[in-house]
């Protein structure tokens, strides 16, 4: 789904991804790479493949968009390193974008980690009004980009019947993007009117809520 913000063009991904389109950038938030590894090791029932899809679903938006940069907004790696690491340097060296890890509360791995593999390492971005960060951050006369909460969203049919599905959550001045990343859960939003919910089905992006 495209829609502008400030006039600048952003596609919203089923993959949870957003490409600004206007610069070429794919932002990326909570992918939690070495989570199922971390969740494995401690007796949690997690297929495997599980890693694997992560990787695949990353390959596969970054092929379709082809952006220049990639930004990850926060909790790229769920914790220490562990042996996703070295897949996570395998997809790194095959990547041909400029790659920008936007810090967050997850990211506990030693800097030069990244910078080792030429991936640049900030704490927040700003450009032509828009902050990137990894916690919503509200600041008046910026756009935020935004990750850390996971939101979605419960649709309810008509027999009681509900389907909790990951969303876009857009504010006056922020967006807040899902989780990309598999088995990190979700965070049920809370809207208020003029908020909008882009709600992601496999296929589609589905506006819920509308000023």
């Amino acid at each position: 789904m495209k829609i502008t913000i400030q006039n600048q063009s952003f596609i919203l991904h089923t993959s949870g991804a957003l490409f600004w389109e206007t610069k070429k950038w794919l932002l990326i938030s909570d992918v939690h790479l070495g989570k199922v590894s971390h969740f494995r090791k401690h007796g949690v029932a997690i297929p495997q493949n599980a890693i694997e899809e992560n990787f695949n679903k990353l390959t596969k938006v970054v092929e379709f968009f082809r952006p220049e940069k990639v930004f990850f907004l926060g909790d790229l790696f769920h914790s220490s390193k562990n042996y996703e690491w070295i897949f996570f340097e395998e997809w790194v060296n095959c990547c041909v974008s400029e790659l920008v890890l936007i810090v967050g509360n997850h990211d506990i791995i030693d800097k030069k980690n990244y910078t080792d593999i030429n991936i640049s390492v900030l704490q927040f971005f700003e450009i032509d009004n828009f902050l990137l960060t990894h916690q919503p951050k509200e600041m008046k006369g910026w756009f935020n980009f935004a990750g850390h909460i996971h939101p979605g969203v419960i649709l309810r049919g008509l027999g009681g019947q509900s389907l909790k599905l990951p969303c876009f959550y857009q504010k006056d001045n922020q967006m807040i993007l899902p989780a990309f990343g598999e088995f990190t859960g979700q965070h049920i939003i809370e809207s208020n009117q003029e908020d909008i919910i882009y709600a992601i089905t496999k296929e589609e992006i589905v506006v819920v809520k509308k000023n």
